[in-house]
């Protein structure tokens, strides 16, 4: 039986969040609190919830990992056959949170969503490691497979064919996204749950504004 989880609560007291304390543009902002989030050893401090919404108009949420903070957009990298990216090829808008719960923030990121360049997809791809860049080949994301053995064998013939390579060409199911934000908002944690929040939106004249929302 689960313990009673009503009653489970942390009272946040480690820092605060001023309007005046805070960057004119949430890229910079965003810069110093994922500089801060490294600086405390935080595990992935670039892990975030991507969440998107399908065909039929149903939300759905999985972990992925942010690869790049680039031209006003944050980046990130997955199959093109994926859940995901079916869901953001009918509607290509997304939401980007992130939760350091160790030093008590969380940033919220939503905006339009764009492919980047296949030339930076192979530059990020061939990058990685050649394990990860065999597992990305092996498989077929997000599709039913009999069997965990499907995927051993994939691997184990791709890693006999790239024997003698370090560096596999890039899959073309596979390449980055880019999101192009238009609101950002910036949570830290307060005691009495009367947290700081601070959002940037992006106005009509192209001017990001700062408000402060109440928790």
């Amino acid at each position: 039986m689960l313990l009673n989880i009503e009653n489970f609560r942390e009272d946040y007291r480690s820092r605060t969040l001023e309007m005046e304390n805070t960057f004119p543009d949430p890229f910079q902002q965003f810069a110093l609190w994922m500089e801060e989030t490294v600086a405390a050893k935080i595990l992935e401090p670039n892990a975030m919830t991507l969440s998107t919404v399908s065909s039929l108009g149903r939300p759905s949420a999985r972990i992925v990992l942010l690869k790049g903070l680039q031209d006003g957009a944050f980046v990130f990298y997955t199959n093109y056959g994926s859940q995901k990216a079916q869901d953001l090829a009918v509607h290509p808008f997304a939401a980007l949170t992130f939760l350091w719960k160790e030093v008590e923030r969380q940033v919220r990121i939503e905006g339009k969503i764009e492919k980047v360049s296949a030339e930076e997809s192979t530059r990020y791809f061939q990058s990685r490691p050649k394990g990860s860049q065999i597992g990305a080949w092996a498989s077929p994301q997000s599709q039913v497979i009999p069997d965990r053995q499907v995927l051993e064998e994939a691997v184990q013939k791709l890693e006999t064919t790239y024997q003698h390579e370090d560096i596999l060409p890039l899959p073309p199911n596979w390449g980055g996204y880019a999101l192009i934000p238009d609101l950002v908002e910036f949570w830290q944690g307060r005691s009495s749950r009367l947290h700081d929040r601070i959002r940037y939106r992006l106005g009509g004249n192209g001017e990001w504004v700062r408000e402060r929302l109440a928790p």
